[in-house]
């Protein structure tokens, strides 16, 4: 009998892309080197589009650079941190390389947030300047009192409606000085601050589903590696002529990162301003001619049941990373022949700036795995004491490489619950998702541990159960969540959306035949409840918790 093979024995070589090399040899530079170098290079490019208005790089550095000036005219030193709070557009970009040109540190701040939630974490993460959009200001005036913060600016965002968002504005607003026409009579002469790859970069907040929102500490050099590791896996990339589109957050890593890479490739920006309407997303993408989709599998879906989406050409598009949560195949399925695009899906988690995983663009593609690790990444599969688990076994999914975080800010218990040296002498990031490795060495997400349900005695992964559901045609969303029952035990239960021409039709019982039918005894839900919506973050995953908080009215 052959000895099992295991699951740190890298398997996935065997099927590795041709183009791509399995190390890199990584740059000694921070961000803003990556800026500062693409306006060398294409100064003259376009590097934001946001709402029908361009700026060149050589634009946006100007901006930058007055924002540096102006942080530290206001004694913001290396190290400080500086909040920014706005949706998808160029204002937040400029202030995020500006903070980071004089080593200062960013923390972005959700859209979403309300009062408690913003003065949570420019508490928590020490912030000394809020800038932000002014529809915020209704929400962020009466707790920044009760703050850190010594400096708050708000932008209208005007300016970037414009050629020349630092002309003198044509029609001067009332009021109280922009951020905008304060940074506009700043001369752009930052000093020279010395920033090395282990100088903090970002504070970037989880998303709070597993708990008490962390500030993981993302370095310049994890950042800046991860953009060289998942570049890499564009291999038929063209410098200075990718367009990204720009729908999901820039506040959220996932975004932040593939805004850096954008960057680091001389390529243009494409803002969406509201990507819940996927007609705004077509209409940039058309606008633009988009080459670089990251998304998450709701908004492919919505662009693939937009109503004549026939009759749009998305053929500019090339490569889609999906993430934050399962890509359902007949979505890829569907948006691959609408676009002529490659939709992979990926994995990653801002713990590791963020990218761990990927299927390949170029190479064997696995429908329902999250891949290969990306270059210099090693992942394997462990068992609670982190003793390595063989092929086909479930345990859970820690990773290591040089995109991984120093730990979370002010949090040394959860760091050392996460961030651990093994017997094999490597320090490694648990997950806290589970997974399996198939004889490929490529890996399939089971869940998160805290989600996983025990029904009779059979471990159920709620997104495996939930990706089988999505077969059902009139299933528009899911979430499935464990629950007790009336004899004190726990069972399966899912939360439906059915799709517009399925409601009234269907009935909750049916769902439940149907998942009879088509699961194993182990994996059906006993119980189903159509709701209106279900809870996702803003890229997509599904919140659990908030399911496990719903009582059927």
């Amino acid at each position: 009998m052959s000895e099992k093979k295991m699951s740190n024995e890298r398997l996935y070589y065997e099927h590795w892309p041709d183009k791509v090399l399995k190390e890199i040899e990584y740059e000694d530079k921070n961000l803003v080197d990556y800026l500062e170098d693409s306006v060398k290079t294409y100064g003259d490019n376009v590097l934001t589009y946001f709402m029908g208005f361009e700026l060149t790089y050589k634009q946006t550095l100007d901006i930058v650079y007055r924002i540096a000036t102006k942080l530290t005219e206001l004694g913001i030193k290396k190290g400080d941190t500086v909040a920014i709070h706005f949706t998808n557009n160029p204002a937040f970009i400029t202030a995020y390389y500006g903070v980071l040109k004089i080593g200062a540190v960013v923390t972005s701040i959700s859209p979403l947030f309300k009062s408690l939630e913003i003065k949570r974490q420019l508490n928590d993460s020490e912030a000394k300047v809020y800038i932000g959009w002014e529809g915020f200001s209704q929400i962020v005036d009466p707790i920044i009192g009760e703050t850190g913060v010594k400096h708050k600016f708000y932008s209208n965002l005007a300016p970037y409606l414009s050629p020349e968002p630092m002309a003198p504005p044509q029609y001067p607003s009332g009021g109280d000085p922009t951020w905008e026409d304060i940074i506009r009579d700043i001369a752009p002469n930052p000093p020279q601050v010395e920033i090395n790859p282990d100088d903090l970069a970002m504070l970037q907040y989880t998303g709070g589903t597993t708990g008490y929102p962390k500030g993981a500490m993302l370095t310049h050099g994890s950042i800046a590696s991860c953009v060289l590791q998942a570049e890499a896996w564009f291999v038929e990339k063209e410098l200075g002529k990718e367009v990204t589109l720009a729908a999901l957050p820039f506040y959220h890593i996932y975004m932040a990162f593939m805004m850096n890479i954008g960057v680091h490739m001389g390529g243009k920006l494409a803002c969406v301003f509201n990507p819940r309407e996927p007609h705004e997303i077509i209409e940039v993408i058309e606008a633009t001619k988009a080459t670089l989709f990251p998304g998450v599998a709701a908004i492919y879906n919505n662009i693939n049941n937009y109503e004549g989406i026939e009759k749009h050409d998305l053929s500019s598009i090339k490569y889609c990373f999906s993430s934050a949560g399962p890509l359902p195949n007949e979505i890829r399925v569907k948006f691959e022949s609408l676009t002529g695009a490659k939709l992979r899906e990926a994995y990653g988690l801002t713990e590791m700036s963020p990218v761990v995983t990927a299927n390949p663009f170029d190479g064997l593609n696995k429908p329902g795995t999250i891949g290969m690790p990306i270059p210099n990444t090693e992942v394997k599969i462990v068992d609670p004491d982190g003793k390595t688990l063989p092929i086909g076994e479930v345990g859970e999914i820690i990773c290591r490489g040089p995109q991984m975080m120093k730990g979370y800010f002010k949090r040394e218990e959860e760091t050392a619950n996460t961030i651990k040296k093994l017997d094999d002498g490597k320090v490694w990031l648990y997950t806290g998702d589970l997974g399996v490795m198939d004889d490929d060495g490529y890996i399939t997400i089971k869940d998160r541990l805290k989600n996983l349900i025990k029904y009779k005695g059979h471990s159920v992964y709620p997104t495996e159960v939930e990706d089988l559901l999505y077969e059902n045609e009139a299933i528009e969303e899911c979430g499935v969540i464990g629950i007790i029952d009336e004899e004190g035990k726990e069972n399966i239960k899912a939360y439906v959306v059915l799709k517009e021409e399925f409601q009234g039709k269907m009935t909750e019982q049916d769902i439940v035949d149907w998942s009879r039918e088509n699961m194993a005894f182990d994996k059906y839900p006993r119980f189903v409840e159509f709701i209106d919506e279900i809870p996702k973050t803003i890229v997509g995953k599904v919140l659990h918790r908030e399911l496990r908080d719903l009582k059927k009215e």
